[in-house]
């Protein structure tokens, strides 16, 4: 007699609510308390405004690093990429003599095609982009070190269009007309995606749950606004990345393209089935994340005025990586937000300036970093487990 086996039910997921940033707006908070008990300088509004300036490049590279993350890929390459769009645009403008946005334009054409070719070997060659990225990591840093020649280091005018960059401060009535737009953008855009979710028939957001974000925004905007008004007001970097920010998170989130990253990011074999592209979604995220990485080696060039051979290189990279992880943008793909580079650099940053405040020493401030990113990959990597059981 033949005895038939049933197979087994599949282990369904733990429910678990979503609590979005709230975890991460907790551990600034404390952040905030800890440093400024410490040193009464952390929270002044010079050093905030510092931080300011200080987190707009590494977090536009974020925001590239996000893009291929979403995939379950990886782009070793920003850092380098990075530092060699600001080295092409440096030489450019300033030995060619090209206006300011050509040569902008100029560098941010060549990352573009840089992350074509990163797509490429990964698509049609089947490399592994961890594979694909790391020469691309020595490769164009190699290559940004041969253009430098051997001087090492090019001096942007102080009055430039690219220095301009980060020594211009947004007036009052500009500063807060931001604010006005950012929350309307993110109002309107609230009420756009619950009247779809309700047209198709979709559970959305409660309305309470909705209101208490957009709240929890503009209280954070106004803040935001009147601590900076403080010192120099509202640099215009930190308006930049928010406005990449706000752009790229209406992309995923309300675009085809945003829909097809993540059902590739979540599973390529499924969503291939579906007859979406996989192949020319991964080839425009690797060329979104090199355009956004040399963006942000732009603006790390405006900062210092100069570019030299270490752009893009010391620890640019690991932060980059860092913030979008510590954000909330799982490695595993197809989890996260553009949001993620603001919220995980803003972590980043504020350690590692309340830490320097304290003369902590280099080596304790790497440790703490790591320790935070490991936290963070866990708090991602034990759900995830538990759920495939």
């Amino acid at each position: 007699m033949t005895t038939l086996r049933l197979p087994l039910p599949l282990r369904r997921p733990r429910p678990g609510a979503d609590l979005g940033a709230w975890p991460i707006a907790a551990g600034l908070i404390l952040i905030a308390i800890v440093f400024s008990s410490l040193n009464d300088r952390f929270l002044s509004p010079e050093n905030l405004t510092n931080l300011a300036l200080q987190m707009a490049a590494t977090g536009t590279i974020a925001l590239g690093i996000i893009m291929v993350v979403l995939l379950g890929e990886i782009d070793l390459s920003a850092g380098s990429v990075s530092g060699l769009a600001a080295v092409i645009m440096t030489i450019l403008s300033v030995k060619h003599g090209w206006p300011p946005l050509v040569a902008i334009a100029a560098a941010l054409v060549g990352a573009a095609l840089i992350g074509l070719l990163h797509g490429w070997m990964r698509t049609r060659l089947g490399m592994p982009s961890f594979v694909v990225t790391l020469a691309g990591l020595i490769g164009w840093q190699g290559l940004m070190l041969y253009l430098l020649g051997r001087g090492g280091t090019i001096n942007l005018p102080f009055d430039g269009f690219v220095a301009e960059l980060s020594d211009t401060w947004l007036p009052g009535w500009a500063a807060w007309g931001t604010v006005v737009l950012i929350v309307a953008v993110c109002t309107g855009s609230a009420l756009i995606v619950r009247r779809w979710r309700a047209a198709a028939g979709l559970p959305a957001t409660s309305v309470i749950r909705t209101a208490l974000g957009l709240g929890a925004l503009a209280v954070a905007l106004v803040v935001v606004v009147l601590v900076l008004s403080a010192d120099r007001g509202v640099p215009l970097l930190l308006v930049l990345f928010a406005a990449l920010v706000v752009a790229l998170d209406l992309v995923l989130q309300h675009t085809l393209f945003g829909r097809h990253l993540y059902a590739v990011g979540g599973n390529a074999e499924a969503a291939r089935r579906a007859g979406i592209n996989v192949t020319r979604i991964r080839m425009i995220a690797f060329v979104a994340g090199s355009t956004l990485a040399a963006a942000g080696g732009i603006l790390a060039a405006s900062r210092l005025s100069a570019v030299n051979q270490s752009s893009g290189s010391s620890d640019t990279l690991l932060m980059a990586i860092a913030a979008a992880v510590i954000g909330g943008t799982s490695l595993f793909g197809g989890r996260g937000r553009a949001y993620a580079a603001l919220l995980g650099i803003v972590v980043i940053q504020s350690i590692t300036n309340g830490m320097l405040l304290l003369n902590v020493d280099s080596s304790v401030r790497l440790m703490v970093t790591a320790a935070v990113l490991a936290v963070a990959i866990a708090l991602d990597s034990v759900p995830r487990r538990d759920q495939l059981g």
